[in-house]
C-alpha cells in the first residue's frame, strides 16, 4: 500500500502547531505496519541547513496557477523510515513566516495543483494522497476534475483531514479565475456563502473526510462548533471517520527525559515527587503538599482561559497551587501576571514559549488543567497522562476521547461537561478530594501513566480506512 502525505508542515523541517507534530509522527507509524507511506511537503527559508545540505534535488517541472506558469522544484530527503519531497518555489516558500501573507490563497493553490504535477517526475505514484488542512484542500478538487481521467493518475483515492474545522481557506469569487485555472462549470464544488471556501471543494471531491477524534467528527457537525461548516457537511454526516490523534512516546518518555529532575516509570512512580519539588523550587514557590495545577497552553479564549479566570481565586482558597506557561491575548497575559503579584506564593507565570519548561511542568505538577471550549485532538493531556499528571478537562473533542472521569472504574482523569466555570471548579475540587487519598491518588496516577496514546494504535486505525477505501471500487 502506498500512501503520499500532504501537508504544509512536518517535523523535523517545519512546525507552527500540531500538525507539524501529525506529520512527522503518524507516517512513520504507518511505514512500521509496512506501508510506503512518504511526505510531500513545501521547503521553506526556515528548513535548517543541516537537513538542506542533505537533500537530493530531482529535477523540476512547471505548474500552472491559472494563467502564470511556475517554476518548481522537487527535493527529497529520507528521515528515519519516511520518504519526504520538498516543493521549491523561491518566491512562494522563501519567506520569513509560513502563513499570514497577502497571497496565501495562490501559494497553497500552487502548491496542491504541485503536489499532483511532479508525481511523474518521482515515478511513484500512491494509491491513497491523504491531504491535511486548508492548504491541501485543492489537491482532491483539481484530481477530481483535471486528472483523474489521465492514464498515469487512474485509480487513486483522496482523503481529507480536518485538523482544525476553524481555517477553512476562504477568498472572494475571483481567486477562481485569477488562481485556480476551473472550468467554470466546476465553481461551485468551491463556493460557499457568497466566497470561494478551499475546505468545501474538498468535502465535495474527497473519497474520505475524517478528523482527528472520533468526538470531533461529530461536533464538525453541529452549529456550535463548525464555524458554518455543517451546512457543508450535512450529505457527507453518515461517512466522516474521527480516529484519535497520538503522541510520540519515545519523545515523551518519563523514564529516558534527560530534561526533568529524576526519571520515573509507572511501575515506580517515587522520582514524580522529586521532579515535583524541582519544579516548585526553579518557579520560587513554597515546597509543601498543596497541589499544584499546571496550565501549557495558548492564552486565548477558545482554550477555557475565562473560566480559569472566573473561578482563580476559588481555587487559590481551596489550596492549589499554579504553573502557568503560555502566551496569547493580553488580556489573559496580564490576569495571570497580576495574579503572580498578588499571591507570589502560589502562582508563578512564564508568558512565552519554553520547551523545556513546559517538559518540567507536565513532569512536576499534580494536575494539568485544559478547560477548553472546543478541543479537534488536543496533545497536552495526552503527554500530562504519560508523565503521570492528571487532567482535569472538559468533555469535547479529542478531550472526551482520551480523559475518562476518575468516578468511574477506568479513570484516568477529571472531566466536566458544560462550557461553565462552576462545573470546572466541581471538578477541581472532586481532584483534590481524591488527592487527599495518597492510596487512589498513586493508583490513579498509574493508570493515566499505563494509557496506550502511541501513534502504534492510530496507525492501525488509519491503515484499516485506507484498506477499506481501497477495496470500494
Amino acid at each position: 500500500m502506498k500512501i503520499l502525505f500532504a501537508a504544509s508542515e512536518a517535523l523535523p523541517f517545519a512546525a507552527s502547531g500540531g500538525l507539524a507534530d501529525v506529520v512527522g509522527s503518524l507516517p512513520a507509524a504507518l511505514s512500521d505496519l509496512d506501508c510506503d507511506c512518504r511526505v510531500v511537503m513545501p521547503l521553506y527559508r526556515s528548513v535548517k541547513p543541516e537537513l538542506r545540505n542533505k537533500m537530493t534535488f530531482l529535477g523540476d517541472v512547471t505548474v500552472d496557477v491559472s494563467w502564470r506558469k511556475q517554476y518548481c522544484g522537487v527535493y527529497t530527503i529520507k528521515h528515519g523510515s519516511v520518504t519526504y519531497y520538498l516543493i521549491d518555489n523561491p518566491y512562494y516558500f522563501m519567506r520569513d513566516g509560513m502563513y499570514g501573507f497577502y497571497d496565501d490563497c495562490e501559494r497553497f493553490v500552487f502548491f496542491s495543483r504541485a503536489v499532483l504535477e511532479i508525481l511523474p517526475l518521482i515515478e511513484w505514484k500512491p494509491d491513497i494522497i491523504h491531504c491535511n488542512d486548508w492548504q491541501t484542500a485543492m489537491i482532491p478538487v483539481y484530481y477530481d476534475v483535471m486528472y483523474k481521467y489521465h492514464r498515469e493518475y487512474e485509480g487513486i483515492k483522496t482523503i481529507y483531514t480536518i485538523h482544525n474545522i476553524q481555517y477553512q481557506g476562504v477568498y472572494g469569487r475571483e481567486v477562481v479565475t485569477e488562481l485556480m485555472g476551473l472550468p467554470n462549470y466546476h465553481t461551485n464544488l468551491l463556493e460557499f456563502d457568497g466566497c470561494v471556501n478551499l475546505m468545501k471543494g474538498a468535502f465535495e471531491t474527497a473519497n474520505v473526510i475524517t478528523t482527528v477524534s472520533p468526538t470531533y467528527a461529530k461536533e464538525v457537525l453541529d452549529p456550535w462548533y463548525s464555524y458554518g461548516m455543517d451546512r457543508a457537511l450535512v450529505r457527507r454526516k453518515d461517512g466522516i471517520k474521527g480516529i484519535l490523534n497520538g503522541i510520540d512516546t519515545k519523545h515523551y518518555n518519563p523514564e529516558t527525559d534527560n530534561i526533568i529532575a529524576k526519571n520515573y516509570s509507572a511501575a515506580s512512580i517515587a522520582g514524580k515527587k522529586k521532579c515535583r519539588e524541582d519544579l516548585l523550587k526553579e518557579m520560587g514557590l513554597p515546597v509543601d503538599d498543596s497541589p499544584v495545577i499546571g496550565i501549557v497552553t495558548r492564552l486565548v479564549a477558545h482554550k477555557g482561559i475565562q473560566l480559569i479566570q472566573r473561578v482563580f481565586h476559588e481555587m487559590l482558597d481551596i489550596g492549589c497551587k499554579f504553573v502557568i506557561l503560555g502566551s496569547g491575548e493580553k488580556l489573559f497575559e496580564d490576569f495571570f501576571l497580576e495574579m503572580q503579584d498578588q499571591h507570589p506564593d502560589k502562582v508563578k507565570t512564564n508568558i512565552g514559549f519554553k520547551p523545556l519548561l513546559s517538559r518540567k511542568i507536565y513532569a512536576g505538577a499534580d494536575f494539568f488543567l485544559m478547560p477548553s471550549q472546543n478541543e479537534p485532538c488536543g496533545l497536552a493531556q495526552m503527554v500530562a497522562m504519560r508523565y503521570g499528571t492528571i487532567p482535569i478537562v472538559r468533555e469535547t473533542g479529542g478531550l472526551k476521547d482520551s480523559v475518562n472521569d476518575a468516578g468511574g472504574e477506568n479513570g484516568n482523569g477529571f472531566t466536566f461537561k458544560t462550557f461553565d466555570a462552576l462545573d470546572m471548579l466541581d471538578a477541581v475540587k472532586r481532584g483534590l478530594e481524591l488527592y487527599g487519598n495518597k492510596r487512589k491518588w498513586n493508583a490513579l496516577v498509574k493508570r493515566a501513566m499505563n494509557c496506550d496514546f502511541s501513534w502504534k494504535k492510530s496507525a492501525e486505525q488509519y491503515m484499516e480506512m485506507y484498506r477499506q477505501l481501497l477495496e470500494d471500487k
